[in-house]
C-alpha cells in the first residue's frame, strides 16, 4: 500500500513537472514573439529615421534655400552705405533693462513704446544734397536762385519703406 501511495506522488509530482515545463516553454515563445515584434519596430523605426534624415537634408540644401529665398524673400543685394567703421560703433550695447530690476521681461516690455537708446544698425545713405531751384522772377528783373528746403524727417521715414510699394489713395493729386 505504501508504494502505491509513492507511485501515485511520483506520477502526481511528474505530471505538475510536465506542466510546469510546458508553461515555462509557452512563456518563452510568448516572449520570443515578443521580442521579434520589438526588433521588426526597431527596424522599421531606424528605415524611418534614415527617410527623414535623407528628406532632412533634402530640405536644408543650401541651393534649395537659396532657390527659396530668392523666389520669396525678394532681398536686394547689400549697398556699401549699410556698412559703418568699427570706431563708430558704441563701446557697449543699450543697456534696455536696469541691473537691478525685479522683472526684466516685464520692464522690456513696457519699454516696449520708448526706442532703446544708441541703436546700433543698418546706416542710411548720405542724404542727397540741396537742389537749387530758380525763383520766380521779379517784376522787372533776373530770376534769382533760392535753395530749396532740406530734407525732412518725413523724407527719412519714406526712405525707410522705399522697397514697399506706395498706398494708393482715394485722391487724385492734380
Amino acid at each position: 500500500m505504501i508504494v502505491r501511495i509513492l507511485n501515485l506522488v511520483v506520477i502526481g509530482a511528474l505530471i505538475m513537472a510536465a506542466a510546469y515545463v510546458y508553461r515555462i516553454k509557452y512563456d518563452s515563445t510568448v516572449q520570443a514573439e515578443r521580442l521579434a515584434k520589438i526588433r521588426s519596430e526597431v527596424r522599421r523605426e531606424r528605415d524611418t529615421i534614415a527617410a527623414l534624415r535623407a528628406e532632412w537634408g533634402e530640405l536644408e540644401s543650401p541651393s534649395r534655400i537659396e532657390a527659396l529665398a530668392k523666389r520669396y524673400l525678394h532681398l536686394k543685394p547689400v549697398a556699401p552705405t549699410q556698412f559703418d567703421k568699427l570706431n563708430a560703433l558704441p563701446e557697449q550695447p543699450p543697456q534696455l533693462v536696469k541691473p537691478d530690476s525685479r522683472d526684466p521681461i516685464g520692464e522690456v516690455i513696457e519699454n516696449l513704446e520708448e526706442p532703446p537708446p544708441a541703436m546700433t544698425g543698418s546706416i542710411w545713405p548720405p542724404a542727397p544734397a540741396p537742389s537749387i531751384a530758380p525763383s520766380p522772377a521779379p517784376a522787372g528783373g533776373a530770376p534769382t536762385t533760392a535753395p530749396t528746403t532740406a530734407p525732412s524727417t518725413a523724407d527719412s521715414a519714406n526712405r525707410s519703406n522705399a522697397g514697399m510699394p506706395a498706398a494708393k489713395s482715394g485722391r487724385l493729386d492734380r
